[in-house]
């Protein structure tokens, strides 16, 4: 900074103040020192930077399955509105394990980032203490901590499942499968709350048999698919509780040698790219993974840049789901 100075001949606390935006400086002044910065080659030590200001201007992102569409979606519209508001973005991703969650939680608060934005894997220790000692805002996406109040950002998961539900039960189906995610998750209950009221709604009898247990991946969601297929008396429609699920799902009865939709009807819980070329289409349930991302990071922009925001009680946004019916539904 001093050669900028000496190049510009300028103070160095205006060389300062034009770099870090502390004080007025002129438009001619300005553009001196762009120039004798560009002439000295002169880079900002962002380390140094932050020790002073006591900031980093970046978001830790945490999700828990980086593969997964409905992740990489929301990913792109975090990323787009933090650097909107010039913010950097630490991307981690768990892999559903909590221990890479503790791990990388630990490594988010070491390179001191100003906030978090969270898609946890399952609660875990150090989740907890990001959020009870409120010294950094966190912010949820898409799934919730029992008895962890804090800023979240997800979808009403039981109605969209119970209009899912009721589509197939109005398409003719009593025998109705669901492949669902892990109950220790919210989005795994919720989802499995939908189902059960949509069945008792119409008076059709809850059957655990016809409930397959996956970790909202392909492979367990194929698994859970073909121990349903294999019932002596199969369901006649399944409801997969996330897209990878239901990839396994239409893999497994192709593998079985059926028909979709014309021996299983199938619906899923989140929309992708090639759902629509998929043969059949099929029919999803849309989350809006755009507000989704722009939401959790406007609720954290606030508990950063406002300091009334802070002392605010926790806020959980609920954004409604959009049910898209297409073929892997409907017989023909």
């Amino acid at each position: 900074m001093v050669d900028v100075a000496k190049a510009a001949d300028v103070s160095l606390a205006t060389v300062s103040a034009a770099i870090n935006g502390s004080a007025p400086v002129s438009a001619a002044l300005k553009a001196r020192i762009q120039k004798a910065i560009k002439l000295v080659g002169y880079k900002t030590n962002a380390i140094a930077r932050s020790l002073k200001t006591g900031t980093t201007s970046t978001i830790g992102l945490m999700v828990a399955d980086i593969t997964n569409p409905f992740f990489t979606t929301v990913i792109h519209a975090i990323q787009e509105q933090a650097h909107r508001h010039n913010y950097g973005v630490m991307l981690c991703c768990s892999d559903e394990d909590p221990d890479n969650e503790r791990m990388h939680l630990r490594l988010l608060a070491d390179r001191m980032v100003d906030g978090f934005i969270v898609a946890t894997s399952g609660e875990t220790p150090e989740l907890r203490a990001l959020i009870e000692n409120r010294r950094t805002p966190v912010v949820l996406i898409d799934r919730l901590v029992e008895g962890l109040e804090t800023d979240a950002v997800v979808i009403d998961n039981v109605a969209a499942t119970r209009d899912a539900v009721r589509h197939l039960i109005a398409s003719g189906h009593r025998r109705i499968g669901l492949i669902t995610g892990r109950r220790s998750l919210s989005t795994g209950r919720e989802r499995y709350d939908g189902y059960r009221q949509a069945l008792a709604e119409a008076g059709i009898a809850y059957e655990p048999a016809l409930v397959g247990s996956a970790r909202f991946g392909a492979d367990d969601g194929y698994k859970a698919a073909a121990k349903l297929l294999s019932l002596a008396e199969r369901p006649t429609a399944i409801f997969a509780c996330n897209n990878l699920s239901g990839i396994g799902l239409m893999r497994a009865i192709h593998d079985a040698g059926l028909r979709c939709p014309d021996d299983i009807a199938v619906a899923c819980f989140d929309d992708f790219d090639w759902a629509n070329v998929f043969h059949p289409r099929l029919t999803t349930v849309a989350q809006p993974t755009q507000a989704i991302g722009v939401q959790a990071m406007l609720l954290l922009l606030e508990r950063l840049r406002d300091e009334t925001a802070r002392a605010l009680p926790p806020r959980v946004v609920r954004l409604k789901a959009e049910l898209r019916i297409r073929d892997s539904s409907v017989r023909g």
